[in-house]
């Protein structure tokens, strides 16, 4: 990896970076065929996919109560212990979150206006298994939903070969809160979700991260049922000076490029001294990293770049608009007030990304790919939708006559002005 002055960058190294390309055009229309054939056949779909994909024979596709009853079982009494503290952690910080319910108040003499606030009545979370488990993500998705008080929240996720879902997930989501939660992945869970089936029931609103096929699935239902945003591979951007710790900032960059082969790390340094340590440490690291191919590759696309000055650095960054942000300098807070485009920031040299992946509260679906120019992380509010609210009394009215009547009649909406008017007519 070599190290680049950013007023030395050129267009096609700025390309380079900013492109992101998460592949989903390559498989557009594989996830459409599954998304036809779950919309025409339903559960024969599903059934057939996950035998396909997962290995898996099933003849339920929804988890009982008793299989994640006994799912605690089989999870460590410690592994509880941290899923219940960062369930708390997540809770807490997503409760901070909530608006008010409703309120109303007087623009003008007898004119009130407000604003309810409504939980979606249905919402379908993602969480990724399969040979793997993602607890934390099963506690990212459910946990702000159940905050906004949505009553009805579903979880899919693949099974094992042998049918069974990973306790820790099982753990995690009833944890969470999750009302139901079915043996089901890939683009063919989007499509169960959005369109729904004898066995699963159509959601509103569907959350959560997965692989190129599941976001390819996501951004092909919009219009049938809302998303909550694109999401491409992790990435890391971090701003630092000579105050920082090489071999931290290495060491997060390793955590970030473990995710996928695609994943991208960027250190934007104040110090060339800085810069040159960090790369060294990132080859002393990424040797004897556990997942060093993923590392190694991820590390291809990555880079470490310095900056001429703090300005230089955050500019960059919010051209950027990274889904993980750190900021490891002398005045972090500072720094932040400057900060436009991020999915979520990480201040100071003792809060590493794998905080917010896990426990310190902070939701981690996060906006990739440069999304986070245009949308938040998950939250509450991803869960509820706005009612606006008016009531105006005889004399309110009177006061508002000639704007409404004026602009109606100006935009050619005569009975507009007539349906106000008529409202004050003299009663007989």
């Amino acid at each position: 990896m070599m190290i680049k002055r950013l007023e030395e960058l050129k267009d096609e190294d700025l390309k380079s970076l900013f492109s992101r390309d998460v592949g989903i055009q390559d498989v557009l229309a594989d996830v459409n065929e599954i998304l036809m054939e779950v919309g025409s056949k339903g559960d024969e779909a599903l059934y057939k996919y996950t035998e396909k994909f997962e290995g898996a024979k099933l003849d339920d596709l929804r988890v009982g109560e008793e299989e994640i009853d006994s799912a605690y079982d089989f999870v460590e009494e410690r592994i509880l212990e941290a899923l219940a503290e960062a369930a708390d952690n997540i809770f807490q910080f997503h409760r901070e979150q909530k608006e008010r319910e409703f309120w109303m108040t007087e623009v003008s003499p007898g004119v009130s206006v407000g604003q309810k606030l409504v939980p979606l009545d249905s919402v379908g979370a993602y969480v990724p298994g399969g040979r793997a488990a993602y607890p934390s993500s099963a506690l990212m998705n459910v946990i702000p939903a159940k905050v906004a008080d949505v009553p009805r929240i579903v979880v899919c996720t693949p099974p094992k070969a042998d049918g069974s879902v990973t306790p820790l997930t099982l753990v995690a989501a009833d944890m969470a809160g999750a009302d139901e939660i079915y043996k089901v992945g890939g683009a063919q869970a989007i499509a169960a979700m959005a369109f729904g089936t004898d066995s699963i029931e159509r959601v509103h609103k569907i959350v959560g991260p997965g692989n190129v096929y599941v976001t390819a699935a996501k951004m092909l239902i919009r219009g049938t049922v809302e998303i909550d945003f694109p999401a491409g591979p992790s990435e890391v951007l971090i701003i630092a000076d000579r105050t920082a710790d090489p071999g931290v900032i290495a060491a997060d960059m390793i955590a970030q490029g473990e995710h996928d082969p695609r994943s991208i790390s960027v250190l934007v340094s104040l110090d060339e001294l800085l810069a040159s340590a960090v790369e060294e440490e990132l080859n002393i690291q990424a040797a004897s990293a556990a997942r060093s191919e993923i590392v190694r590759q991820s590390l291809e696309h990555s880079a470490v770049l310095v900056a001429n000055d703090i300005d230089e650095a955050v500019d960059f960054s919010n051209a950027f608009a990274p889904e993980h942000l750190e900021i490891i300098t002398r005045d972090p807070m500072g720094v932040l007030r400057s900060i436009r485009h991020a999915g979520s920031v990480f201040l100071g040299g003792y809060t590493p990304v794998a905080a917010g992946d896990y426990a310190s509260g902070t939701n981690h679906v996060l906006p990739t790919s440069g999304y986070a120019r245009v949308f938040s992380g998950l939250n509450v509010d991803h869960f509820t939708k706005k009612i606006s609210v008016q009531m105006i009394t005889d004399d309110g009215l009177l006061g508002l006559e000639d704007t409404i009547t004026t602009l109606a009649e100006a935009e050619g909406l005569k009975a507009h002005a007539e349906s106000v008017r008529k409202r004050l007519e003299p009663r007989v």
